[in-house]
């Protein structure tokens, strides 16, 4: 671009002004072939409309709740917000099967005054106004009723790098979530930074099946595009997880040069791409195929690899990257077309939050390396107590600092000063954004290490939950990759360790399942690999432990479980009957 944005709404007005005919966005409405499609002409008209509405209304300044389900009128309601100088609060409808509450938590937290939804959606909050009044007192606009002729009613708003644009609200736990206050101005530069680092241009073509309400799919699936002026193909979550392939044919047939997920997104792939789906595959387009917002693992990446690398993937296109809504998006990552660097660390060492590096003779923890923090953002290692900087072979928090960190938490001014507002203790360097995650800088790669809440401590040792959750998976066949949690719990003085792992009876082979001979598996391999007791194990069916809405495990959530119902083994979670062994 030859201009200078200040908002986001400076890059569709351009984009529709200069690129008027050129699609913007497509979403695939089934998944595979059956597709609407937008220019920035369109979407420019379609914001405006959806703006005059919100401005006539009253809606400048306010909050805005997009309570809709991925597609073009989730695009075009989220740019309609901006372009009535509103905020966009980005949201997701209740399942038919789950209740309106974290809904109404959001809608509250947020003070949100209006909402954009759909004719089917509305009809399904008018049929539970007795139970949530407080999301039917919304004014709302659905967008299958918009009136596309006031689009010339629009007026620019008052807006600058400043403003409010959005409030992203952090998958949380069991706790009440809370909103990141997201400006213009971390938009572009949060967006100049993935644009530098993938590599994009306007010959780049995207795919994006990620949920438009997360930071990754919001952010990184339609501001960027539009940052980058490249068309992007979007699907539903759902569509990808019920059928993986999808994504792989919709990167093949568009020849889409980013895509990517959580490590979650890439094991599917490698366990429910058959042979045959495989072999109508020519994924030779895809040069960034990014991997984050939970652990990157090796064997993930190895077996993906091997699984695709007949049908075009190279391996030199995976970009491990990390990144949290509280810096916007990204923080480290690439360079691109460089094959992902994996540390071999001394897990004893790690136990001790120390970083030595493991010999060839010696069992070594692997862990994949998440790039380098951009020149404009600042990484910063510090001892979580002491708050000062940590030596190069410790692990600790990660701070980050820089343009692309949130103004804060909504209406939490005690939580934002704690998290965002954080100085290094001797030096009086800041302010850094904790985040909250533990890790470490090798060679200028920061490699993240666990959940600082998450840490297990058994014994005076330190032990990372994901290394537990690993070992489990691996100890039998008949349990799921990324089915399992790891927490601790006080009981009578001391810290136990508890599992819960989910457990896929369609493995079973050659009779029924021996549940009790599954648990000793469990227990033997955590204790040749780790040299700890496991306190109580539950076993459950799969899908049932409860996880964000990027794919991370609820460690807290597990917790409150067991600590509520769990030790009694009476009740379950998600509904899944538990069986509980001591």
């Amino acid at each position: 671009m030859t201009l200078e944005p200040s908002t986001l709404l400076d890059i569709l007005r351009y984009r529709a002004t200069r690129e008027e005919a050129q699609r913007a966005y497509t979403f695939l409405t089934d998944g595979e072939s059956q597709e609407d499609s937008v220019t920035y002409g369109e979407l420019d008209r379609r914001a405006r409309a959806v703006g005059a509405w919100l401005q006539s209304s009253g809606a400048v300044g306010e909050r805005v709740l997009l309570l809709l389900p991925p597609g073009l009128e989730y695009i075009a309601a989220f740019f309609g917000c901006l372009y009535a100088g509103a905020v966009a609060v980005p949201a997701y409808p209740p399942r038919l099967n789950e209740t309106w509450h974290r809904l109404r938590s959001i809608a509250g937290d947020a003070q949100a005054v209006f909402g954009i939804t759909t004719s089917t959606i509305l009809s399904r909050l008018d049929s539970v106004t007795a139970t949530e009044q407080d999301l039917g007192a919304l004014r709302w606009l659905a967008m299958d009723r918009l009136e596309m002729g006031a689009c010339a009613e629009w007026m620019a708003p008052d807006v600058c790098r400043d403003t409010l644009a959005l409030i992203q609200y952090t998958s949380g736990s069991t706790a009440e979530p809370k909103g990141v206050m997201v400006s213009h101005g971390n938009l572009l530069d949060n967006s100049a930074i993935i644009h530098e680092r993938f590599g994009h241009n306007p010959s780049s073509r995207g795919v994006i099946w990620l949920p438009p309400y997360h930071d990754m799919g919001l952010i990184g699936g339609i501001v960027q595009p539009l940052y980058g002026g490249f068309p992007v193909t979007l699907m539903s979550p759902v569509a990808f997880l019920m059928r993986p392939v999808r994504w792989l044919q919709a990167i093949s047939r568009t020849r889409a040069t980013t895509s990517g997920g959580p490590n979650f997104a890439y094991d599917l792939c490698v366990r429910k791409i058959t042979p045959e789906q495989r072999a109508t595959l020519d994924l030779s387009c895809w040069e960034v195929a990014f991997n984050g917002a939970e652990p990157v693992r090796q064997d993930t990446l190895d077996q993906f690899a091997s699984a695709f690398e007949p049908y075009g993937f190279r391996r030199e296109a995976f970009y491990p990257c990390y990144g949290l809504a509280e810096a916007t998006l990204f923080v480290t990552g690439g360079p691109k077309r460089s094959s992902p660097v994996v540390c071999k660390i001394q897990p004893t060492a790690l136990q001790r939050h120390q970083v030595i590096a493991a010999n060839g003779e010696e069992e070594a923890r692997e862990i994949v390396a998440c790039g380098e923090p951009p020149p404009n953002l600042g990484v910063a290692i510090v001892d979580p107590e002491r708050l000062t900087r940590c030596p190069p072979n410790q692990v600790g928090e990660i701070w980050v600092s820089g343009s692309s960190v949130a103004l804060g938490y909504w209406n939490r001014p005690e939580e934002t000063d704690t998290t965002f507002r954080a100085c290094i203790a001797d030096t009086g360097e800041g302010p850094f954004l904790r985040t909250g995650d533990l890790g470490f800088l090798l060679d200028g790669q920061l490699v993240v290490a666990g959940r600082l809440k998450d840490l297990i401590i058994l014994a005076g040792r330190n032990h990372y939950p994901q290394d537990i959750e690993r070992t489990a998976e691996q100890a039998h066949p008949v349990l799921q990759p990324g089915g399992c949690a790891a927490f601790s719990v006080d009981l009578d003085g001391e810290e136990k360790l508890m599992l819960l792992v989910e457990v896929d009876k369609r493995k079973v082979k050659g009779g029924p399942l021996d549940s009790d001979e599954l648990v000793r598996s469990i227990r033997r391999a955590i204790a040749e690999h780790h040299d700890i007791h496991v306190h109580e194990i539950f076993l459950l069916k799969p899908g049932s432990i409860p996880k964000t809405t990027s794919g991370k495990i609820q460690r807290n959530g597990c917790r409150s479980w067991f600590l509520n119902t769990g030790m009694a083994a009476q009740k379950t979670i998600h509904e899944a009957e538990v069986t509980s062994y001591d």
